[in-house]
Formats: C-alpha cells, structure tokens, sequence
C-alpha cells in the first residue's frame, strides 16, 4: 500500500515538490486530498494532479483519512496548522523554518511540547541529497578520525547549520559566531522562475560566518542565489584528524600511508545502456556509500532527498526514528539568525542553549 499524505499549501513552490514526487512514484506515495485557499488555483491543481482539493483543513479532514500531513505554508500559519493537527492526534510534517524568530521558535516547542503523543518532523532535506548522504556514511565510517572542521557553501543559512552541524556531529553546544557580508555584481543566472531573461550584472551578496563550537569549527559560505547559478560552484569540505572531503575527492593517511578516493556519481541510461536514465548511486573506491532507494523513478537530487523525508514520516510513525524533529530545525534556524545577527553588528555573538534543547539531553 502506498503511503498517505495530505498537503497543506499544494499551490506553492515547495508543495509541488511532494505532488511531482508523487506522480513519479505512485506505487510508493499518494496525495490524499489538498489545502488550496485560492479557488482559481484549487481548480487548476485539481485538474494538474487529479487529487482533490479542499478550501480548508477542517473540509479535508471529514473526507481524508491521510498517514500524516504535510504543511507547506510560509509563516505563522504552518505553526497554527502544525498545532491544529497535533492536537487532533495526526502526525505532522512540516516545512523549513518551523518559525520566524526566537521568540516564535521557543512558543512553539513550548506548546507542542505541551500536547501528549504529538508527532511533529520537519522537512530539512539537505542531509538527505545523495552526495551528502555519501558523504556521511564516510565521516560515520570513521575513516577520517574524528571531525574538527566543516565548510559549507550549498544552501543558505538554516540549511548551511543543518549540514554543519550533521558534518561536525554537533548538537546543542553553545557557539560563538563571526560574520560578514561582502557586495559586490555578477551576472544573473536562474530563479525559481526559470533562465534568466536576459544576461545583466546585477548586485549579490556572499555572507560568510565562523560558527566556533570550542573544538570543532564550522564555516558557512553562501552567495545569494549561489544554489541555482551557472557560474558559481557549491563547495563542501570536512576535515578529520585522519583525513579531509574535499568536494568529491577523499584524501586518508593510514597506516603512514595515502590514500585518495573519488566519491563518483553512477547513472544509468548512459551510452548503451537501456535500463531508463536515473542515478543508481554514489561510490567511493571499492565502496557503494549511496544506493538510490528510489530507482527507477526519474528524480532529481532535490526530489530525491524529499522522496526521502516522506518516506521516513511514514518509517517514524510507525516506530522508526526521527528524521528531523522540531528541536533540529529550531537550532539550525536559530545559527541561521544569529549569522544574520552577527553580520548586521560586526560583533561576535554567543549561541546559548535554548529551551527546546533541554529535553535532548
């Protein structure tokens, strides 16, 4: 049977991500049913994706029976929504960032903290991309000794602690953050929207911050757009005491001697090959360190690694671990505003431990 979700938000840019991957894979998710305020979208995606399309949660819930819910709405009305269906007892899966700011994060741990048997997860899918997937059964395997240091220029702010923070195997230590932002102009490339209409030099911003967690050091690195453009590179390195990840390429001293690997991506489709185009997965040396659980579905990293998040809602709430609860996503939003902080002032800035860490030991 395939797993059961409703979307809260289907009109919106990241809900299509939930709907394409559904379509894709209709033998392992099934939208059940939709939130669509605006009726003249509701008609649209009603038609797009042959699901059905509800005015509002209380009109869903009387006529879907969802394995969890997935809320993909900006703002103060994902928590509204995330508390609604907590209190009815319907697990919940929710869009990065859970809230706006500090005082909106702790609220909300607060209150969901006060309903019994709540389910929430939050949809960080960063860690869950391929490369990054590889990336951390290597640092796991423990070939590298112990990790000191991670740079991260992938995504922007919550999404660079995320990563940050799983490279490092840091969880809630207080930090000391430095940070700046150099302006300067290039060329625009993509949007959400598409390729760019024409070739201009517009203004950009690369914001960089020193997260120091005592005895382990992360770097965050991101131009505004960066993810999307042609002619910027993402760039990721984790060092260990025994070794570093440097993109791709894998440098290990053991036994006083070097070693070098290629973490090399393998798609089918290739050449001769017939077996349909999707990537396969991920292998280091000798080694498959990623195996795409989604073959032979044609998916994109991103859809990938929510494909991903889905399917592991559906593993917690039925016993298996937590993917990204929402104390996770409230740390990684909270470095996420301090970065901003320490921009905006010039000055150092302390990350404390906060209240939804406390009940995570």
């Amino acid at each position: 049977m395939p797993i059961k979700f409703s979307l809260i938000g289907g009109a919106g840019f990241r809900a299509q991500y939930f709907l394409r991957i559904a379509e894709a894979l209709p033998d392992r998710f099934e939208v059940s049913g939709m939130v669509v305020r605006n009726a003249s979208k509701a008609e649209e995606m009603e038609r797009r994706w042959g699901a059905a399309v509800y005015p509002g949660l209380e009109e869903l819930l009387a006529k879907e029976k969802p394995d969890f819910v997935v809320v993909s709405v900006n703002g103060a009305a994902g928590a509204e929504y995330m508390l609604k269906l907590a209190r009815e007892g319907i697990p919940v899966l929710m869009e990065t960032p859970p809230a706006a700011d500090l005082a909106g994060l702790l609220e909300l741990n607060e209150q969901i903290g006060r309903i019994e048997g709540a389910k929430v997860q939050v949809a960080e899918q960063y860690q869950y991309h391929p490369m990054q997937e590889a990336r951390l059964r290597l640092i796991r395997s423990g070939r590298l000794g112990r990790i000191t240091e991670a740079t991260v220029s992938i995504s922007h702010l919550y999404h660079g602690a995320s990563l940050i923070r799983k490279m490092l195997g840091v969880g809630f230590e207080e930090a000391r953050i430095r940070a700046m932002r150099f302006e300067t102009e290039w060329v625009n490339g993509p949007t959400r929207g598409g390729p760019p209409a024409d070739d201009k030099l517009i203004p950009t911003e690369r914001e960089l911050a020193w997260i120091d967690f005592g005895d382990r050091l992360g770097i965050y690195d991101f131009t505004s757009n960066q993810h999307r453009s042609w002619i910027r590179s993402n760039h990721i390195s984790v060092r260990g005491q025994r070794g570093e990840i440097f993109d791709n390429r894998v440098l290990i001293q053991q036994d006083a001697v070097q070693m070098q690997l290629e973490l090399k991506r393998v798609n089918r489709g290739e050449l001769e090959n017939a077996e349909g185009y999707f990537l396969q997965g991920i292998i280091g040396g000798e080694q498959w360190l990623y195996t795409n659980p989604f073959v032979p579905a044609r998916l994109y990293d991103d859809e990938i690694a929510i494909a991903s998040c889905l399917q592991q809602m559906s593993d917690y709430i039925n016993g298996g671990p937590e993917l990204y609860n929402l104390a996770e996503a409230s740390q990684d939003q909270y470095l996420g505003l301090l970065i901003q902080r320490a921009i905006l002032t010039g000055e150092t800035v302390i990350a404390s431990r906060q209240g939804w860490a406390m009940t995570e030991g």
